[in-house]
């Protein structure tokens, strides 16, 4: 039987590397590598179809999903998870010393879906009872189409909303970059701290993007989701498996031992878990901050986002 070849677009990270270098293979596929940036990986598969293995952020996957027009079916792997607390930042101008004060203001955001700031708007809702819909939510732009019941104060800047922040024309900005400018700092300067906090409080560790695959492959090929996910598992396995090699150090960082060490302390062994059933209470609440957003107009079950071959399946 010939092999298929299929495209496959993600980041590079030593989740995905082995992946993207051959040393882990998908059983009856040659693989096409597109290593890029998730920006550029999210508007072209959303926008145009583009790959047939595609990392998807999970804000736009649930949005696409609950009104029924995703061309990609879920695998549930999370090449990219992050604690978003550092991604707030403020304007020391506007007397902002905590989530409370952010009630009322004028925030910007790369995009209202995106998935950072849906976990950001969750948080500050859900753990520190900021009122949310009394916000001004200022974008750059929609990778795709979104249209919001009535209540929801997002409209677009015009410009780049870091632009906007450095220049006080917002009083805050949730994004995953850095912005640059006088005046600007982050809400919580030690945020480690703060996200250790939460995540010993909430045992999340947010999901950021999941692996995804076109729906007619999918269908053509009911065996492809499943050996999917077993890749990038081994492709995770190995990039663990460094981590702790400390005879000779594989990533540039001289404490990497320590740092390990203490992550496990904090996280547990393994904080990077795939797999539906250990992630099952994370995706529902990231449904539930889409619902609470407007981005959806009612919750859908999380395992609609998988391929349902894969909902079994442990890593």
């Amino acid at each position: 039987m010939s092999r298929l070849t299929l495209s496959l677009a993600c980041h590079a990270s030593d989740r995905t590397r082995p992946l993207l270098d051959g040393r882990v293979t998908i059983p009856g596929v040659e693989l096409l590598p597109l290593p890029g940036e998730p920006e550029d990986i999210f508007r072209r598969a959303l926008r145009d179809r583009a790959f047939d293995i595609t990392e998807l952020s999970m804000g736009s996957h649930i949005v696409t999903t609950a009104r029924g027009d995703s061309a990609y079916i879920g695998v549930p792997v999370f090449p990219s998870r992050a604690f978003r607390h550092s991604a707030i930042y403020i304007r020391t101008d506007r007397g902002i010393r905590g989530a409370a004060d952010l009630a009322g203001r004028t925030i910007g955001l790369p995009e209202y879906q995106q998935t950072a700031a849906l976990w950001v708007r969750g948080i500050l809702r859900e753990h520190y009872g900021v009122d949310t819909r009394g916000i001004a939510w200022r974008i750059g732009s929609e990778r795709i189409a979104i249209t919001l019941p009535p209540g929801f104060d997002v409209q677009p800047l015009g410009r780049d909303p870091a632009a906007a922040l450095a220049e006080g024309a917002i009083d805050a900005l949730i994004a995953p970059r850095p912005p640059a400018g006088a005046g600007i700092a982050r809400l919580y300067p030690d945020y480690k701290s703060e996200e250790i906090a939460w995540h010993r409080a909430t045992g999340f560790f947010p999901i950021m993007h999941c692996v995804a695959l076109r729906r007619e492959l999918a269908e053509r090929y009911p065996w492809l989701p499943v050996e999917i996910f077993r890749a990038f598992a081994r492709a995770r396995a190995i990039a663990l498996a460094e981590l702790q090699l400390v005879n000779v150090l594989r990533a540039s960082l001289p404490w990497i031992a320590a740092a390990y060490e203490e992550q496990a302390a904090i996280m547990g062994g393994d904080p990077w878990p795939y797999g539906f059933a250990r992630n099952r209470e994370e995706v529902a609440a990231m449904i539930r901050f889409a619902v609470a957003d407007g981005l959806a107009a009612q919750a859908i079950p999380p395992e609609a986002l998988f391929h349902p071959s894969t909902l079994a399946e442990i890593a």
